[in-house]
């Protein structure tokens, strides 16, 4: 088995997945193993993924939902699969897009010690870096974060960004129950470990590392309109976690 296990959720993909970017990557790796999750796609997402897994049948694996069920079910159903038919040392997610490069799991990867046991990427603008973002996404997101951050009360500067990696007890903790919401289950997850740890203990197990590269790709999933909702999805996560 691989040292990485990564979690790809897929939905309707057909059109914008970068099947070359995937092969190259597993074409030069021995050490990352891929999770395809073909989220109830109604496109040829299914076709491109299996002709990646039929290049790389030791390296990657699919799982196919009967119906879409959303992004943070299709991760997390990913994940537990992943746990309980495979022994690797870190597990994770990334974006189908690949608007964060698969490359970027070892640097994630780089951040995890005996304490440390969650490393999520943020899109934060550092010398060197390549961080590609729409102005208009740029200040929604940073709304949306600071609002985040108010109900954790933590300093988390993006808790969105589609790359994380964690420890395997990290994942078996986390991902046992269903999440609220389906776009803001990154933030559930910060719920959870402040519920299990205390917010100054969670803190010592998960670093914030900023990304090396990240572009946007056209073709998000996530509607316009979902700005609106996302209020009552946070205002849910609050009410369950956060009950003072």
């Amino acid at each position: 088995m691989g040292e990485i296990c990564l979690v790809i959720p897929c939905y309707n993909e057909e059109k914008r997945l970068p099947t070359e970017e995937f092969t190259a990557f597993l074409k030069k790796t021995d050490d990352v193993f891929l999770c395809f999750v073909n989220d109830g796609s109604t496109d040829n997402t299914i076709g491109l993924l299996q002709k990646i897994h039929d290049q790389f049948p030791d390296k990657t694996t699919i799982i196919s939902e009967n119906k879409n069920c959303g992004k943070a079910e299709a991760v997390r159903h990913g994940i537990l699969d992943c746990l309980d038919n495979s022994d690797f040392d870190y597990y994770g997610y990334f974006d189908a897009d690949l608007s964060t490069p698969l490359e970027e799991c070892y640097y994630l990867k780089n951040q995890l010690n005996e304490t440390v046991e969650f490393a999520f990427g943020s899109r934060i603008m550092k010398v060197g870096s390549v961080i590609e973002r729409s102005a208009k996404r740029h200040f929604a997101g940073r709304i949306i974060a600071t609002f985040i951050s108010q109900i954790l009360k933590l300093n988390v500067y993006d808790t969105q960004c589609g790359s994380k990696l964690f420890t395997k007890e990290f994942g078996r903790n986390f991902f046992q129950e269903p999440f609220i919401s389906k776009w803001l289950f990154d933030v559930e997850i910060f719920a959870r470990m402040i519920n299990k740890y205390s917010r100054k203990i969670a803190l010592t197990k998960m670093v914030e590392t900023p990304l090396n590269q990240w572009i946007n790709k056209e073709g998000s999933k996530v509607r316009p309109t979902y700005f609106f909702k996302l209020w009552i999805d946070l205002y849910r996560i609050r009410k369950k976690y956060f009950r003072s």
